[in-house]
């Protein structure tokens, strides 16, 4: 299984809009983050989880000519915004996009890009096929799939395991009957803002707490913010085996 860091930031990426502290202003590319996304390959399938305001930005650097599905973890606009961008998909393919997600994800899906299931639709939009999924295990395009809840907050969210790696972002609670899903992971990427605690997301020693509950042979943030600091900085002071992720970060895993 391959994985690529699509985006590794917040809401508002790295550098921030009309910001000038130092994170903002590096000139170390490691410190310029889009909006967290994953792009998967396994079993000759590619999926994406989540589809942000810079899906199109991502997938043109990547080079990405082939996608079969994509997973949404919840419905907000940093991680739902560019699905609009899957137009050249279609295009190119001859055929709907599968998109999973919670009933409540898929309805925010149908109001904000409501021209998509309009009863007389505009040519060129979008065609997107969707799937309601909860907590259990399903297979999309014969890939098995294992959600794991969270909460942002209070809003309910998903991660997602598949074979030996888990990927689980925007989360400041897993609850206890969720850990056994993660279980014997390869690798685990886990969202940690910054280095304070936050209402929504699990800080940095927060994030490292629960690596070091899960195990993982590899451990790797994400959904970072320009208040975590300097990439480099950060990365010398954890634990081994957790490192920071950065856009672009090629890894793979041995399932």
């Amino acid at each position: 299984m391959n994985i690529t860091f699509l985006g590794t930031g917040t809401s508002q990426g790295v550098p921030v809009i009309a910001c000038d502290c130092e994170v903002c202003a590096s000139r170390d590319q490691k410190d310029k983050r889009l909006r967290s996304s994953v792009l998967i390959e396994t079993a000759g399938k590619r999926m994406v989880i989540d589809t942000g305001p810079d899906f199109r930005e991502q997938m043109l650097r990547e080079g990405i000519k082939d996608l079969d599905f994509i997973l949404l973890t919840h419905d907000h606009r940093d991680h739902l915004a560019g699905m609009d961008d899957i137009r050249s998909f279609n295009w190119v393919h001859k055929r709907a996009m599968d998109v999973y997600g919670e009933r409540y994800v898929l309805d925010s899906v149908r109001h904000v890009f409501n021209y998509v299931f309009a009863e007389y639709k505009y040519p060129g939009i979008p065609e997107i096929n969707t799937f309601e999924i909860n907590e259990e295990p399903f297979d999309a395009h014969d890939i098995h799939i294992i959600p794991i809840r969270g909460f942002h907050y209070k809003l309910p969210v998903l991660g997602f395991r598949i074979g030996g790696f888990a990927y689980m972002t925007d989360m400041n609670q897993i609850p206890v009957s969720e850990f056994h899903k993660l279980e014997n992971l390869d690798v685990l990427v886990i969202n940690a803002l910054r280095k304070h605690k936050h209402i929504s997301h699990f800080c940095l020693e927060e994030a490292i707490a629960i690596a070091g509950r899960v195990s993982a042979r590899k451990t790797y943030f994400t959904h970072i913010s320009h208040l975590m600091g300097f990439h480099e900085s950060v990365n010398k002071t954890l634990p081994e085996g957790m490192q920071l992720a950065y856009d672009g970060l090629k890894i793979s895993t041995n399932e």
